[in-house]
């Protein structure tokens, strides 16, 4: 299969859908992580092409560790518009690499890049099937699966998992994926939090802060999917569950059945 997962930030895909990446790379499956900004305003101190230039070296490091492709749009952060050039950019990154499955953010966000990484996705979802619309790129055959990342936003309507994965046994992954993008969970992260001056030194201290400081926000996404996982894996595997990421169907794309739901997402 062919995976493209869509974020707003050189770190969207990581955090939202990273576990779920790794099991399907180790079921074979092609994964790209596409950035549509270059995340040059996501610090306190470092800004501009410095910053943009850090951003897509710490995404190449967390890619290599997970075994995806990566790809960073150079687009200024917190300056994401939906413009009809950059829906046609969506359509042809969707098309080039013939995906089966699309994964982006839901409509509703904190953040305008994610909202609008929504919409430009969502507007894309049927126009890669549309020979005349960039024609220069042959269209998808058939249209693929698209699904949002979780999130914990409820107004105007919350999260539902209509599928949900138990990422427990590549979690000790994930966090070596995270932990690559330093300028985030070690400095960035922390200062909007007031916790900067609680980051340890040292690697491996850092690795273990990570691990402590976001524990509780993973596992609150996997009780706040508990529906999703007990349908997948039953009541008492579902209740043993840690750590899991859920994704909710798009509408817009093709329409997935049980069935495909079992067969796309990794067990």
């Amino acid at each position: 299969m062919n995976i493209v997962c869509i974020g707003a930030h050189p770190d969207d895909c990581e955090f939202f859908a990273g576990g779920t990446a790794l099991k399907w790379v180790q079921q074979g499956a092609n994964v790209l992580f596409v950035s549509l900004t270059n995340g040059d305003k996501g610090h306190f101190e470092i800004l501009g092409p410095e910053l943009a230039r850090r951003r897509i070296k710490e995404t190449e490091a967390s890619a290599k560790i997970a075994g995806v492709t990566t790809m960073v749009l150079d687009i200024p952060d917190g300056e994401l518009m939906p413009t009809l050039e950059l829906r046609k950019k969506v359509v042809d990154i969707i098309r080039q690499h013939d995906a089966d499955v699309v994964l982006t953010h839901r409509p509703n966000d904190y953040h305008p890049d994610h909202r609008y990484t929504s919409l430009l996705v969502q507007d894309a979802a049927f126009m890669v099937t549309v020979p005349g619309f960039s024609p220069d790129t042959p269209r998808c055959a058939s249209n693929p699966f698209f699904f949002y990342f979780q999130d914990l936003f409820t107004k105007p309507t919350p999260f539902s998992p209509d599928v949900s994965v138990s990422i427990d046994d590549v979690i000790e992954t994930k966090w070596l994926m995270l932990a690559a993008m330093e300028s985030q969970v070690y400095e960035w992260l922390p200062w909007l939090d007031n916790k900067l001056d609680e980051v340890p030194k040292s690697q491996p201290e850092r690795l273990e802060w990570l691990k402590k400081t976001w524990r509780p926000f993973f596992a609150e996404f996997a009780q706040h999917s508990f529906a999703g996982l007990e349908r997948r894996y039953g009541t008492e595997k579902a209740q043993k569950v840690q750590f899991a990421e859920s994704f909710e169907i798009c509408e817009y794309g093709r329409k997935p059945t049980p069935e495909d739901l079992e067969s796309l997402f990794p067990l």
